[in-house]
């Protein structure tokens, strides 16, 4: 009889013991499924914060790529036109000079 109470009591330890373990394991379980979503709300957050900062690096090196266009197109236009001066008074010039070397005149 007293073998039969000392299993009894040690069964019951047994079950108690497994029962606890099952509670740990079901907390570690609540925990884990806490961990992972406030870890997934993290990088949600960090993504939404990348996405702006390089919206916001894109508009501004866009800004940046249109100012610099505009300036080369105003500076080649300038040196077009300075260009096309200096052309036409060489064309005038040399004009000039074939016409007089045509009519006998000495070179200029």
């Amino acid at each position: 009889m007293k073998k039969l109470i000392i299993s009894g009591m040690a069964l019951a330890g047994l079950l108690s013991l497994g029962a606890a373990r099952a509670q740990t394991v079901g907390q570690d379980m609540h925990d884990a499924g806490h961990d992972t979503a406030h870890a997934s709300k993290t990088v949600a957050h960090k993504t939404v914060h990348g996405t702006k900062v390089a919206a916001h690096d894109t508009e501004h090196g866009t800004k940046v790529a249109a100012h610099d266009t505009e300036h080369g197109t105003k500076v080649a236009a300038h040196k077009t036109a300075d260009v096309s001066k200096e052309g036409y008074h060489k064309t005038v010039h040399g004009t000039k000079k074939v016409v007089h070397d045509v009519d006998g005149h000495p070179s200029m």
